[in-house]
């Protein structure tokens, strides 16, 4: 797969030798409480769509401020190398999420020469709209970051949950979320979200001097 520069949605901020290393933890429906859930049933699962804020002390009127609906489409993730590519089909969107290596070291080729042990994420986001989830369509594992609620954020607030690949993963609305980091060359994904699609985002170098580190895990034997 090949996307465009001109396409990406983020210019990613660069030029930094600092890491956060992200502890690691399994998805389990115990360690995403607050977070979200694991998902069997992707087409049937519900998605959270929040109402408009108020402006004032006038309320949103009912049955209005929350009529977007639910857009689906193909997530397509890509390592290039030791540079990690993804394009969103339900909003067209393209993006450079992240390398395995410093991004100015990182090498763009369809055969990397080692191993990947880690992934590192320049930005993160959260949706106050709606919630989101990742299906894994060809059961592939994956690694994302995950952080609560609040626009405080920082580093350290992060979590990195390994998802097994047997399960989707939904995250709450205002869940903040970094790349989804595949085990494998390449995977795809079932994206569901709120048709409207607001993101606050946070830059890791441009902040706080430093990228999110995401663990990889070996793969099991």
């Amino acid at each position: 797969m090949n996307v465009d520069p001109a396409d990406i949605a983020y210019v990613p901020t660069t030029g930094v030798r600092k890491v956060h290393e992200t502890p690691l933890v399994d998805a389990t429906p115990h360690s995403l409480e607050g977070y979200g859930r694991l998902v069997d049933e992707p087409r049937t699962f519900p998605i959270e769509i929040m109402r408009w804020p108020a402006q004032g002390w006038r309320p949103i009127d009912e049955n209005s401020g929350d009529q977007g609906g639910v857009t689906e489409g193909l997530f397509e993730f890509w390592w290039k190398g030791e540079v990690l590519y993804a394009r969103n089909n339900a909003v067209g969107d393209s993006y450079l999420f992240g390398w395995s290596n410093w991004p100015e070291e990182a090498a763009e080729s369809e055969n990397p020469a080692r191993l990947r042990t880690r992934a590192l994420v320049w930005r993160a986001n959260y949706h106050p709209d709606g919630g989101q989830l990742f299906y894994p369509v060809n059961g592939q594992s994956f690694v994302v970051p995950l952080a609560l609620p609040g626009d405080d954020i920082s580093p350290e607030k992060f979590v990195s949950f390994h998802c097994d690949g047997r399960q989707g993963l939904y995250i709450h609305p205002n869940i903040w979320h970094g790349a989804l980091v595949p085990f494998d060359d390449q995977a795809t994904f079932l994206d569901r979200q709120g048709r409207v699609h607001a993101r606050v985002s946070v830059d890791f170098p441009k902040e706080f001097g430093c990228y999110l580190g995401v663990p990889i895990p070996k793969p099991e034997a």
